[in-house]
């Protein structure tokens, strides 16, 4: 009998060291928690968030308004719920096109190099030279506020934390066997790029991916405080602050609990990237 014990995948390893890290692990359940309660906004909200009720304004938490109401008399549990959709989404798209912009640029620069390489990270540099925020206020000033804009500018200006990693990566990478190989058997420079090196830098960038959904949430969040976000009566945590900001004497509730909204999303998702990184880290 064969008593060799087969060896693991790096799948495998990975999961096993997200299952032992309770950190990670709190944070993918509050994940988890987020996107079925985005998914099944309508049937876990107990009112419809838009509805306006005259006889319940500032109604202080209850059994029947279990985060109370705002100043339109609208159920602030139900808009928290629906809200969770707005910034899930913005959270997710945002980061799906600076990644895909930062992959793309990060991979040509770090497999060509020469010149190719030092005028992207002269852009690159210039780039991080700006203030983020102050560069999206400059953006969203000349556009009209909407979900959509958002989006898009937190997008284009949230790439060069992952082309600096994927060019790090790529560095490394050309000069293994593999490249060289392919290279041998007459691979196109695009094939060697995206079929045989981009799959093999994906850790971090799935890393940073992670950690960047908090930082986007949190952008959209001060962006509809300030109200050039998400316009109401579309709710949002961030415009749902704004609205707390003036009762937040006698009505501490519009404030507590779109704050803590805000505050476990973001923790969920950044428990999560660190014991993502520390799982797909091969020195660990």
């Amino acid at each position: 009998m064969n008593n060799e014990k087969k060896p693991r995948t790096f799948f495998k390893m990975v999961t096993r060291k997200l299952f032992s890290d309770y950190l990670a692990l709190s944070g993918g359940i509050i994940v988890l928690i987020l996107f079925f309660v985005a998914i099944f906004a309508p049937l876990i909200a107990p009112y419809d968030p838009s509805v306006i009720d005259t006889k319940n304004l500032l109604a202080a938490p209850s059994l029947s308004h279990l985060c109370g109401t705002d100043d339109l008399g609208r159920d602030v549990f139900s808009r928290m719920v629906y809200g969770s959709r707005i910034s899930l989404t913005v959270g997710f798209v945002a980061v799906g096109i600076a990644t895909l912009i930062g992959l793309v640029i990060g991979a040509v620069s770090g497999y060509f190099g020469g010149w190719t390489d030092t005028i992207f990270q002269r852009f690159i540099e210039l780039m991080m030279t700006i203030p983020t925020f102050f560069l999206i206020l400059a953006v969203i000033a000349f556009l009209e506020p909407s979900i959509y804009n958002i989006m898009i500018v937190i997008g284009i200006t949230s790439w060069t934390g992952v082309a600096r990693l994927v060019r790090a990566e790529f560095l490394t990478l050309r000069e293994r066997e593999f490249v060289t190989a392919a290279k041998a058997m007459g691979a196109s420079d695009m094939s060697v790029i995206f079929r045989h090196i981009l799959p093999n830098a994906m850790s971090p960038v799935l890393v940073s991916a992670t950690l960047g959904v908090a930082g986007a949430i949190l952008t959209e969040s001060a962006l509809s405080f300030l109200g050039i976000g998400v316009q109401p009566p579309t709710p949002s945590w961030g415009n749902m602050l704004t609205v707390g900001k003036n009762y937040i004497e006698y009505a501490w509730w519009l404030s507590l609990f779109p704050g803590l909204a805000i505050f476990i999303t973001v923790m969920g998702y950044n428990l999560l990237g660190e014991g993502a990184r520390d799982a797909l880290d091969p020195r660990l």
